[in-house]
């Protein structure tokens, strides 16, 4: 928008006129005349420029700036620069109530937004509008996503209404606006991956606790929103968090929203479980490339300061690819997976935002890398494969952890490996040196297994108990002795470093720690309470065995001597 107005110049030839000495009463009145005229036209032009200014910065129609310049003698130009009111609208996004009373709202796919602005915003019923922050954009869809806080007077109401996300807080909601119920992060569908044959949903909420699975016959999956060109098909697989069913028989419009829903009975309603997810046949989660024989896959949170020992470790020992599930970290994470990879390791890093979900991240583990990898090693980042055979090794490998795996030719599917729990060993820190240098005194007994699984013999519903897969009916499944094979997991350090723990737990079946409910299980810690309070002498619990094996392998193969010790390679 141009404003243009015409002002004496100090380069004009004109003057102004003036009284001479002789000049009668009515010249000098002619002079007083004109100058008052010019001063009044100068106030009126003036005022009424900042008039225009001032009403469009007022206006919904927000201004970026305004300057001015000399155009020409006797011209001010004032430029102003207005954004188009069709910039403040209503975002389509749905809404998922996450734990700690925030509202995770997850924009469709067919919008367009700069998620680095920081105007967006939630508006709820009650009046209040509230900043949404950018959070993830999501893998795979590309879908953006921003947090904004519940407000106080929803968390006790049922049902809560899922807010309304605008560009901007000058956004001004219709009286029509309808209100839907909030779907809770525990009853979602909230991801989905395709196979060359079905399509595999991610569902919270229907089979709730451990082992209670319906059966699949009671579900279908829905394609599309819209009742009558909606297309259900048949559940083939119903198992914790893991549902699979067959593509659509039609032509659609893709990417289609995805449900679950509930058939009817005699005793219960039809039901529909709220989603999230979208599908489309024809996304490609993986770039063509050459399959690697062995991968690993873990889930994280706020992992960085361990990443790299753990990478570095089992690289050289024969895991060619790396898939990092990453369930919502805010530390240097990604910065540290970006260095790796500046460093020519391969590793992946797959935003898994869903709390309390790493069953069915591994079973989305199992499907994503099928089509890059031919046998997936299972394992935390505290968790180091070793082989006390390896002791003799003056260097190491990549064929150290191929040779503990089957032949080509054998019906093996997975092998597994008992653990070992090391203790704090007096830590008080993170150990400079990594866990493998810093945890040597451990427990007797062998706790659990981790596992590395072929992925073509996972059995079609991709059940995982988190430490071993189901296999399909043909493969066996083999338990290595301890002499050829065992992990060794860091799990009770320092207590600055083991604290973390009470903020989450990913598996959908094992209580948080703060929760006063099964305090007898394998999964609590001994002694613990359930609260973050250091138990006394934490520093020398869980010591019954020293096994310096493992920390004197990865000084000699990663060590560098120094003046006051060893520097291992990974560190910084």
């Amino acid at each position: 928008m141009t404003l243009t107005f015409k002002t004496s110049s100090p380069s004009s030839n004109r003057s102004t006129p003036k009284p001479f000495p002789g000049d009668d009463d009515s010249h000098f009145l002619h002079y007083r005349s004109y100058r008052a005229h010019t001063t009044t036209l100068f106030f009126v032009l003036v005022s009424l420029s900042l008039f225009v200014i001032f009403s469009l910065y007022s206006s919904p129609n927000a201004i970026y700036f305004a300057t001015t310049r000399q155009a020409k003698p006797g011209t001010v130009t004032y430029v102003i620069n207005v954004r188009d009111s069709s910039h403040i609208r209503r975002i389509k996004a749905e809404g998922v109530l996450w734990p700690g009373w925030e509202v995770m709202m997850i924009v469709s796919p067919e919008e367009n937004v700069m998620p680095r602005e920081n105007n967006y915003t939630c508006f709820y019923p009650n009046g209040e509008k509230l900043t949404a922050k950018f959070a993830v954009t999501l893998p795979f869809t590309n879908r953006t996503t921003f947090k904004c806080k519940l407000p106080g007077v929803y968390r006790h109401h049922h049902p809560i209404p899922t807010p309304i996300l605008a560009s901007s807080r000058s956004f001004e909601l219709s009286p029509e606006t309808r209100w839907p119920d909030l779907p809770l992060w525990n009853f979602v569908v909230f991801d989905t991956i395709s196979t060359e044959h079905d399509v595999v949903l991610f569902v919270k909420g229907p089979n709730r606790g451990l082992g209670s699975n319906k059966p699949p016959g009671t579900f279908r999956c829905v394609f599309g929103e819209e009742s009558d060109s909606a297309v259900k098909t048949t559940v083939t697989s119903s198992v914790q968090e893991v549902f699979r069913c067959p593509f659509p028989n039609v032509t659609m419009d893709y990417p289609v929203k995805i449900y679950l829903e509930r058939v009817a009975t005699e005793k219960e309603a039809m039901k529909v479980v709220p989603s999230v997810a979208y599908f489309s046949p024809k996304r490609r989660l993986v770039e063509p490339r050459e399959k690697s024989l062995l991968c690993a896959t873990t889930m994280v949170y706020n992992v960085a300061k361990y990443l790299r020992e753990w990478v570095m470790y089992h690289a050289t020992i024969g895991i060619q690819r790396f898939i990092i599930y990453d369930n919502g970290s805010d530390d240097e994470l990604n910065d540290v997976v970006e260095g790796l990879k500046s460093e020519r390791y391969d590793v992946t890093r797959v935003l898994w935002i869903w709390p309390k979900t790493q069953e069915a991240g591994f079973s989305h583990a199992a499907v994503y890398g099928n089509d890059s990898c031919t046998w997936m090693m299972y394992l935390d980042v505290d968790e180091f494969l070793f082989s006390p055979v390896w002791s003799n090794q003056s260097k190491p490998s990549d064929q150290m952890i191929r040779s503990l795996l089957p032949s080509d030719q054998s019906m093996i599917g997975q092998v597994s490996f008992k653990s070992l729990e090391f203790g704090p060993s007096n830590q008080t820190r993170h150990p400079a040196g990594g866990v493998t240098q810093g945890y040597t005194c451990r427990r007797e007994e062998e706790q659990r297994h981790k596992s590395i699984v072929l992925l073509s013999a996972v059995e079609h519903s991709l059940y995982t108990a988190i430490h071993h897969f189901s296999l399909k009916g043909e493969y066996e499944w083999r338990v290595a002795d301890t002499e050829e094979g065992v992990v060794n997991h860091y799990k009770y350090q320092a207590w600055r470093e083991f604290k973390a723990k009470f903020k989450r737990r990913v598996s959908a079946y094992v209580v948080d720690w703060t929760r006063v409910s099964n305090p007898t299980s394998r999964d609590r810690t001994p002694g613990l309470g359930f609260k973050p309070i250091e138990p006394e002498g934490w520093a020398q619990k869980f010591c019954e065995v020293m096994d310096m094996r493992l920390k004197r392998l990865t000084r000699k193969w990663f060590g560098h001597p120094e003046k006051n010790g060893y520097r291992m390679a990974w560190q910084r």
